[in-house]
Order: C-alpha cells, then sequence, then structure tokens
C-alpha cells in the first residue's frame, strides 16, 4: 500500500514572517549575510562559504562565464552549466579563474605583423578597445606595445597599415611587475595619470592588465568572492555520466566547487558519481547533490559524501515536471523537512552539512523566508537570467525588452544526461519550456536592491545574522484572502510613468 503524508504540500507564498522585538543595533548596515557553502564540523569553519546566500542555477540560459564573474564580485557563486562539451565548459571555468579582483586577462591581442583591419575585427568580437600586441597574439605572451583606438582613426587611417606602426612600443609603457598588489597597481594609475596599466613578469610576458575605470567598480564590491590568490570563486555543473572524464577536466581549470545537475537526487547514480570523487580526490573535491524533497532524501545524499545537498522538484518557473511526472513536492515543505534532517544529523553526528533550495521563488522576500526555514543559501534560474551578464539575446517583444529563457529539461537545452534513466538516450519527452523573461538590467543593480530586501526583513526580525534568523523567526500560514490584503486592494492606483 503507498504510504500518505499527513502534511499538506506547502509553497513559500502561503507563509508570511511575523516581525519581533529589533534592538538599536537592527541595522542593514549590522546585517552578515554570509553562509556555508559545504560541510565543516562542529567547532570548525567550513572549508569555502558565500559571502551572499546566492547562486546561479546550472542553466544554459543563466551561468556562463560572465556571469559567474558578475555574481562572484557580490558575493555568490555560479554554477556554470554542464550540458555542453567538456572543454568548452573547463575553458568557461578557466576564463573566471584568470580574473583576479581588479587584475584582467587580456582578451583582445594581437601581432606586431597584423593590421589595423585585422584588430578592428577582433574588436568587434570583444567589445574592447584596449588592444595588447604581444610577440605571438596572446594573452600570455611576450608584451612589445599597447594599441588604443586613440591611436588611430578608423576613417582615415589604411585598414592594412601594421600594428608596429601604430602601437605604443613598450619602451614607451608603464608597467607593474608580476606580484603587485591591486592597491600598488591603482596609485600607479593615479599618480602616472594612466588608464590601463600592464602587468609583466620578468621576462616580459603579459600576465595581467589593471584598468583604471575598474577602480570605482572593486571598491564599489567590498563582498567580492575570492580565493586565497584573489581570484573570483566559480563553481560548475556535472552530470553521471561522463563525470569521469568531465571532473578532471574541470579542476584542471580550477573550479572551486562541484555540483551534480539531477532531475531527481536519490539515486544510485548520483552515489556512483560521489563515490568516484571520493575515492580519486577524497575531500579535496567539494562536491553538490541533489535534488531532494525529504529527509529520506538528504540523508541518502549526506552518506555518500555530499558536501551541500540541493532541494527541489518542480517548483522552478520554466519546469514542468510535476505536470509530466506528477512528481514534487511544495517547495516550503521540503526545506521544513530536508532542514530539520540537517538539524537532527548535525546534533547528532556533529557534521553540519548545507541545503541549498532551488526552486519555488517568484519575489524577493520568499527569499527571506526560504532562508528563515532553513536554507542556507538559494539556487536561483529565472532571478538571474533578467540581467545583462545572463548568456541569452535581449529581444524586444510587443514593446517591451525580454531576455530568453529556457529550462534544461526542454528540447531546446536537450540535456536528456541530467536524467537518471540509466540508459544514453535523447530527451524522449519535455520536463522544461522555452520562454521569456522581463528584461530587469544588472545584476549589481538589482542584487543590491534585493540584499537590502532581505538584511531589511531580518531587523524587522531582530535576526543579525542567517543563523539568528533561522533560530528565532517566526512564520504563519496565510490564507488565500490574506494574500490578497497584503497586496495593493481597494483603491485606484495611479499609472505608472
Amino acid at each position: 500500500m503507498a504510504h500518505y503524508l499527513d502534511d499538506q504540500s506547502r509553497t513559500f507564498s502561503e507563509f508570511l514572517l511575523v516581525p519581533g522585538y529589533s534592538s538599536a543595533e537592527a541595522e542593514t548596515a549590522n546585517v552578515s549575510l554570509k553562509t556555508p557553502l559545504v560541510k565543516y564540523k562542529k567547532g570548525q569553519k567550513p572549508a569555502l562559504s558565500l559571502n551572499i546566500p546566492l547562486v546561479s542555477a546550472v542553466m544554459q540560459a543563466v551561468s556562463d562565464n560572465h556571469m559567474a564573474v558578475a555574481l562572484a564580485r557580490e558575493g555568490g557563486l555560479s554554477f556554470i552549466y554542464g550540458s555542453q562539451p567538456i572543454e568548452r565548459q573547463a575553458a568557461m571555468v578557466a576564463k573566471v579563474k584568470s580574473y583576479k579582483a581588479g587584475f584582467v586577462s587580456s582578451d583582445t591581442n594581437v601581432k606586431p605583423g597584423d593590421t589595423l583591419a585585422d584588430l578592428l575585427e577582433l574588436q568587434k568580437k570583444t567589445g574592447h578597445s584596449t588592444t595588447a600586441v604581444t610577440e605571438d597574439g596572446t594573452a600570455s605572451g611576450k608584451l612589445l606595445g599597447l594599441i588604443t583606438s586613440r591611436d588611430y582613426q578608423p576613417d582615415k587611417t589604411p585598414g592594412q597599415t601594421k600594428i608596429s606602426a601604430l602601437m605604443t612600443p613598450f619602451t614607451d609603457l608603464v608597467c607593474a611587475p608580476d606580484g603587485v598588489s591591486l592597491q600598488e597597481a591603482n596609485d600607479l594609475l593615479w599618480e602616472r595619470k594612466l588608464n590601463v596599466l600592464p602587468v609583466v613578469d620578468k621576462k616580459q610576458r603579459l600576465t595581467a592588465l589593471v584598468f583604471r575605470k575598474d577602480y570605482n567598480q572593486y571598491i564599489g564590491h567590498p563582498n567580492g568572492l575570492l580565493d586565497e590568490r584573489k581570484r573570483y570563486m566559480v563553481g560548475a555543473g556535472i552530470n553521471t555520466r561522463d563525470y569521469a572524464e568531465r571532473v578532471p577536466a574541470l579542476i584542471a581549470a580550477g573550479v572551486d566547487v562541484l555540483c551534480i545537475d539531477s532531475s531527481e537526487g536519490h539515486s544510485e547514480w548520483q552515489k556512483r558519481t560521489l563515490e568516484f570523487i571520493r575515492k580519486k580526490y577524497g575531500d579535496k573535491v567539494k562536491i553538490g547533490a541533489g535534488n531532494v524533497v525529504d529527509a529520506e532524501g538528504f540523508r541518502f545524499l549526506v552518506e555518500a559524501g555530499a558536501d551541500f545537498v540541493k532541494v527541489g522538484i518542480g517548483g522552478g518557473s520554466i519546469c514542468i515536471t510535476r505536470e509530466q511526472k506528477g512528481i514534487g513536492r511544495g517547495q516550503a515543505s521540503a526545506v521544513i523537512e530536508v532542514a530539520k534532517a540537517r538539524d537532527e544529523h548535525y546534533k547528532k553526528t556533529g557534521l553540519y552539512v548545507p541545503i541549498c533550495s532551488d526552486g519555488g521563488i517568484a519575489h524577493d522576500y520568499q527569499m527571506t523566508i526560504a532562508l528563515a526555514m532553513g536554507a542556507d543559501f538559494l539556487m536561483h534560474g529565472r532571478y538571474f537570467a533578467r540581467f545583462d551578464e545572463s548568456p541569452t539575446s535581449k529581444l524586444l517583444i510587443n514593446g517591451n525588452y525580454v531576455k530568453e529563457y529556457w529550462g534544461e529539461g526542454s528540447n531546446r537545452a536537450r540535456n536528456w544526461q541530467r536524467y537518471d534513466h540509466g540508459d544514453n538516450s535523447q530527451l524522449i519527452f519535455e520536463e522544461g519550456i522555452d520562454s521569456y523573461v522581463p528584461y530587469a538590467g544588472s545584476l549589481h543593480d538589482n542584487v543590491t536592491v534585493t540584499l537590502n530586501k532581505i538584511k531589511a526583513t531580518m531587523c524587522n526580525l531582530g535576526a543579525l545574522s542567517i543563523p539568528e534568523l533561522q533560530r528565532d523567526a517566526k512564520l504563519t500560514l496565510v490564507s488565500s484572502i490574506g494574500i490578497i490584503e497584503g497586496g495593493a486592494h481597494d483603491v485606484v492606483q495611479k499609472d505608472r510613468k
């Protein structure tokens, strides 16, 4: 006979937070959103933490190297999508790791013998006007000069003019030695009134560029998520099929953390993947697993060796798993049960395994509710897909700007590897749709507003950290009439211009 759960399948929209006592210290400036990313033992610090509780989803329409850099600047982390060739995913990871905070790897490079026409064609692809001239035309070649838009007139300078005749030669450049600190580099930029400062090693090979325009961006991102070498941190998704080849390539590229991308995590396929990681790399490689929706699934993945567990099936805005298969659970119910299992496991073993709430969030306030219910951090797809930094096209449709957004279970993604059916078949039926989301602008502007909302709500509850929020928050169920009452009602709203 089938087993029936007594409780209803609840969603975040059915709950509200009840305000609590706020001390004089309850100001947004005093709120810390730092949260563990991977498991740790009682009394110890986690090997990896997030400065904000936001990560971007393992999706083609969301997480590439551009999104990863932008989100790491804010203190979060991207999991670069795995439904692509291994070499291309590893290259995206390597691009993120080539960034130091303030130090940029040159992606627009030419040789002295190239022509102005070659340069202009390259700049169309990269969108950058400052170009390094290296002996072999690579980002790490011997630096021979720089060329910028001030060195030529596109409408007057002949296209066949050699770069060597236009560039500022190395002997006339101000450069910094490899190993220079960002503060020292910025001081030199301002003292010498430079727009760009090349960084070179003892053999005159280019290692990085530091731009004056990045200075304000650097000081405006104090929460940047950096590794011990001051590089941005990045994650990557893997599947349960080609992990033996994909994982070594990602590790070689410098990935900080992995996540198994699967529609359902309580499976032998995930156990095999985790066992491979632990046997080959021990605990050095950090990897999350999922998704699950109950305590049994959580315990299974923890015993298999997961560093964090992802919670949620069928709650994503482009996910139709529940329609197609009739499986899943309301995201609030899933997070509540798994968080309870995590706390019990911690009390019993002294090992804390973070949980990630994946899906089910339609409004910013629901992020705070998910954290209060026990989520350590939140994975978003639709939220990040709206921004300039997502890899999809911005389109004008019916007078409104939108961005494309599709699920990994859609025919467009064709990511059959994330469905643990035990065979190497193609996608038989869809579990995701192809859609648009309203364009929202830059990631920085939107994330700043979202984090301020979370912090302000936490202040209303008297919580200055996520652990305090989880310990002290009070939540109440809301009736359907109560939900209506919570919005604007019984008035005629003015048109927004």
